[in-house]
């Protein structure tokens, strides 16, 4: 029995070296050849680049397209064989212990005619830049490499909410995207493509938009059939040609009917109308179009033509005057405070008020009958409810848009010098002027008025240098643009925006 087991026990033990003879053993050495050729030629290749992976020795093909790496370890290789105008070839190879391991290339010939496009760089904005104004121009560089052209594909990413904006640029390097949301992370790529090669993509850049827009004007455009208020900036620093809608910002949405804002430094508030249940109520949003709040409520606005009627911030932002028929009202912007300050002796309608920054006590206010005509334009003196000075009255003709100076001794304002009295309310020839209260004297504002237009809604800069107002043509339904004039050395009027009115800065 002893002697039986001891031949059983050499015989399992040739057994199990006999099986082990190919298999790869740890740290042991073998070699690895081949031959490279054309696929469609079968012609050998030289100067082929072979390599490993895991790296071993880097190799070259001879004249017969042949190479050899006599020494390498043992194990599992991917090998790749590389030359200029072909596509690369991959081979998978075991190599054992004291072998030659043999594989054969067969290279496809490159497309060497097509080139892929560069890869952008990011330029502006650039990395990590905060505090941009909600409409931003992104810049880029990149190029083709052959006669292709090269079409982008910018994609912008809201860190916030993960919303993805995709823009397709054709044949140039730059792109601007307006209304973006106000102090929000943004991420930025940019796609070059050529259509005949694989898209390639920039890395990806980040910047901060601000918190508040820093736009000094408000106006009002049309939107889906809702009036929609707009922020905006004056672009004046191009050498060539100012940019007319420049930096816009939409602060009210297209859901709501909302119009006729006026922006009040001291509270950093804007104040608005908003078509409420089809009554006409002032609100209040901040200056990001944030926060809105209805100010009135029982006693809204209310007489010829809403779209006609004004009001005014007064008292520093402390309280807000509006019209009501035959009653001028005063309420506090938080909605406490309902008074009545004035009322027409003789029931006209007011339509507009202005007030005096630099004199509380002092506003200037606009009236007429309930067709909008018998227009009279005068100051009050609220604390006796007493007129001061009568600008305008026994003409013919609409007056559209009041507004006084800071100290309370100009008024600027707009009337149709055609005279036209009609069921429609139409004029024809309105134009600014500039009312004198020291001298009770009138003057035309020559800003380059033009036959067929309207000059209308005038309002005072804030260093009253310039006059900001809205021109629109005298035929029905056509479209306003908002202008700035200067008051001194006129050359020609800046176009601001276009189809868009009621404008505002303070």
């Amino acid at each position: 029995m002893k002697t039986k087991f001891i031949y059983f026990f050499v015989g399992l033990s040739i057994f199990f070296l006999g099986c082990s003879e190919d298999t790869i053993e740890e740290n042991g050495i073998g070699s690895l050849t081949g031959t490279v050729v054309e696929k469609d030629t079968n012609d050998p290749l030289s100067n082929v680049k072979i390599v490993t992976n895991p790296a071993s020795s880097t190799v070259f093909t001879d004249a017969e397209g042949k190479f050899n790496i006599e020494t390498i370890k043992t194990g599992e290789y991917s090998v790749q064989a590389e030359l200029d105008g072909y596509v690369d070839a991959f081979e998978a190879v075991t190599i054992l212990n004291e072998e030659t391991s043999t594989v054969v290339f067969e290279l496809n010939e490159g497309n060497t005619s097509n080139i892929g496009p560069l890869v952008p760089q990011l330029l502006t904005p650039e990395d990590g830049a905060s505090d941009l104004d909600p409409s931003v121009e992104f810049i880029w560089s990149s190029s083709k490499n052959d006669a292709d052209e090269v079409s982008y594909t910018l994609e912008l990413r809201n860190g916030s909410t993960g919303e993805i904006q995709s823009v397709e640029i054709l044949l140039d390097t730059t792109a601007t995207i307006s209304n973006l949301r106000l102090g929000t992370n943004y991420f930025w790529q940019v796609a070059a493509s050529d259509g005949q090669n694989a898209a390639v993509k920039s890395s990806i850049s980040q910047f901060r938009t601000n918190n508040t827009p820093q736009n000094e004007f408000l106006y009002v455009r049309p939107v889906n059939g809702n009036s929609v208020i707009f922020s905006g900036a004056d672009n004046d620093n191009s050498s060539e040609q100012d940019e007319v809608n420049f930096n816009e910002f939409q602060l009210t949405s297209e859901s709501f009917n909302s119009f006729r804002p006026h922006r009040n430094i001291e509270t950093s508030k804007i104040a608005f109308l908003r078509t409420v249940n089809g009554a006409t109520q002032i609100h209040t949003m901040n200056l990001d179009g944030t926060g809105v709040r209805q100010v009135t409520n029982a006693v809204p606005l209310n007489g010829f033509r809403i779209t006609e009627l004004n009001y005014t911030w007064a008292q520093n932002g402390g309280k807000i005057y509006y019209p009501s028929f035959d009653k001028l009202y005063s309420i506090n912007p938080d909605g406490g405070g309902l008074t009545v300050i004035y009322q027409t002796p003789d029931g006209s309608f007011i339509s507009e008020v202005s007030s005096a920054a630099l004199d509380d006590n002092l506003i200037a206010v606009k009236t007429n009958d309930s067709d909008g005509y018998n227009v009279r334009v005068y100051t009050v003196r609220l604390s006796s409810a007493t007129e001061e000075d009568v600008i305008f009255e026994n003409n013919p003709g609409a007056v559209v848009g009041i507004d006084l100076n800071a100290n309370g001794n100009k008024l600027v304002y707009s009337k149709d010098v055609s005279g036209s009295e009609n069921s429609q309310y139409r004029q024809f020839s309105n134009r600014i002027y500039i009312y004198d209260l020291n001298t009770h004297s009138e003057v035309l504002f020559d800003n380059g008025a033009i036959a067929g237009s309207n000059d209308i809604q005038p309002a005072w800069s804030p260093s009253e240098g310039e006059i900001l107002f809205t021109r629109k043509p005298s035929n029905l339904n056509s479209e306003p643009r908002v202008f700035i004039s200067p008051l001194v050395n006129f050359a020609s009027d800046d176009l601001l925006f276009t189809n868009a009115s009621m404008p505002d800065w303070e």
